[in-house]
């Protein structure tokens, strides 16, 4: 199995930045990709970005100048670094690993990120 524990979340005011941390442990030779997806209250979850093994990144169109997914393979963790951030880009935020062929294999606990002033 494979775990993911998600950090960095927290209140922000608009215009700032943050950057969430999303670790991964058990078997990691499972995991094709990565990525992040966000849900708000009373909205459908959305793709936010995802890295495959090799480091290839895709975003979504309204996110792709603001948001920068990366990951560090030695500690088998991905990071989603946001700027100037929205009160719009407020949503819990999850990590998600996938296999190969796209097939789930985890999902983070998720984090909540509040852009507010």
């Amino acid at each position: 199995q494979v775990q993911l524990v998600e950090s960095g979340g927290g209140l922000v005011q608009p215009g700032g930045s943050l950057r969430l941390s999303c670790a991964a442990s058990g078997s990691i030779s499972k995991i094709s990709s990565m990525g992040w997806y966000r849900q708000a209250p009373g909205k459908q979850r959305e793709v936010v970005a995802i890295i495959t093994s090799r480091g290839n990144t895709n975003y979504a169109d309204s996110m792709k100048d603001r948001f920068t997914i990366s990951r560090d393979n030695a500690k088998n963790t991905i990071y989603l670094q946001m700027n100037s951030l929205k009160p719009e880009d407020t949503a819990v935020y999850y990590c998600y690993a996938n296999g190969l062929l796209g097939s789930s294999v985890a999902q983070g606990q998720g984090t909540q990120v509040t852009v507010s002033s």
